[in-house]
Formats: C-alpha cells, sequence, structure tokens
C-alpha cells in the first residue's frame, strides 16, 4: 500500500513516515500543500494523510483541488 503524508512540522512528519513504513508501508512525504498537490496528481496513491492547517494551501484546500479536477478514484470526507 502507497502512502502520501503532508505535514508541514517535520519532526512530525518523520514520525508519522517511520511508524508508517515499520508498519510495512511505502510512504511518501511532503511538507506544504502544494507539493502534496503535485505529489497527488503524479503518482498512484492509496490513501493520504493531510494535515489540515499547512501554509500556502491547506489540507482541505488540496481535497477540494482533487474533487474539482474529478479525481474519483479516492474516496474523502465531505468538505462542504
Amino acid at each position: 500500500m502507497r502512502l502520501l503524508v503532508a505535514e508541514d512540522e517535520r519532526d512530525l512528519n518523520r514520525l508519522i513516515v517511520k511508524t508508517l513504513e515499520k508498519a510495512g508501508y511505502g510512504v511518501d512525504a511532503c511538507f506544504d500543500g502544494e507539493e502534496a498537490q503535485y505529489f497527488l496528481e503524479h503518482t498512484d496513491y492509496d490513501a493520504a494523510i493531510l494535515d489540515i492547517m499547512m501554509p500556502g494551501v491547506d489540507g482541505i484546500g488540496v481535497l477540494k483541488r482533487l474533487r474539482e479536477r474529478g479525481s474519483a478514484e479516492m474516496i474523502f470526507p465531505s468538505c462542504s
């Protein structure tokens, strides 16, 4: 299973990534919403963990952009 972790606090990001990798997941990490958006548009992920309060585009903004572009492969909670 391939996961994306988007968390701007580097220590927390590293902790989440290490924990998930230890559990057997393949993990990519990024530190802001723009980077998360790029990763999600150019790589196939089974799930994404998005920080809600990131600089630039927050996690909710990333989800909204994906929905606007018709990303139906992933299931996201409602952002309305």
